[in-house]
């Protein structure tokens, strides 16, 4: 295989925008999505957005987001969220493992990924190249086609200074709202459903981690 040349800069740009999603907090969403009523605060789970690689140390990047119950119909749903409905890593994530396997192979679009600093499986790249989702827009940089999910979070970073915490707001309208393509059946769950949802997710994330 042709060995791979990725500029500095280029690293630089999409580890910024990704690390500066540390510990973002989503807690907004105006109305229930299955019957508009008006909604209450339920719980606040935290999700893995990406997981980075230092050296021989990986590097979780977790966010928050808040669940509400609907005071009508008595459903649970999440804050808005920069997640595509059915997906365990953050919208950019997806956006660049199908950008990039658009023009490369799994295979090489899993190594593209790791010289970022990304920790991302193949097959998880394979699965979300098959999917469906909305049209991704992106810019050439370094002749590589980045999605501008990437470039505006790390804008976004760049703007927003050291050790500053980006508003979830923003980020969130950086990665484009990725959560308003989400179908509201597959995010209604009774309370004691939801529970049991985030225990078994919990679990998978456990065993998924490395000893």
């Amino acid at each position: 295989m042709k060995q791979l040349r990725i500029p500095p800069l280029l690293i630089d740009i999409v580890q910024s925008g990704l690390l500066a999603c540390e510990g973002i907090v989503f807690d907004n969403r105006d109305a229930c999505p299955a019957c508009g009523g008006k909604l209450s605060g339920y719980d606040t789970k935290k999700k893995q957005f990406a997981v980075m690689r230092e050296g021989d140390t990986r590097h979780p990047i977790h966010v928050f987001v808040k669940r509400f119950t609907c005071r009508q119909c008595h459903a649970i749903c999440f804050a808005d969220e920069p997640f595509y409905p059915d997906t365990r890593i953050g919208s950019p994530l997806v956006d660049l493992s199908t950008t990039l396997a658009a023009g490369m192979s799994f295979y090489r679009a899993t190594a593209f990924m790791a010289h970022l600093g990304i920790v991302i499986e193949r097959g998880t790249i394979r699965n979300y190249a098959r999917r469906t989702f909305p049209e991704i827009p992106t810019n050439n940089l370094f002749g590589i086609h980045l999605p501008l999910s990437i470039l505006s979070l790390s804008e976004l970073a760049a703007r927003t200074g050291e050790g500053s915490r980006i508003p979830g707001a923003e980020a969130l309208a950086a990665c484009g709202f990725p959560s308003a393509y989400r179908a509201a059946p597959d995010i209604l769950l009774l309370p004691e459903q939801g529970n049991e949802r985030k225990e078994e997710e919990d679990k998978e994330e456990r065993q998924a981690d490395p000893p």
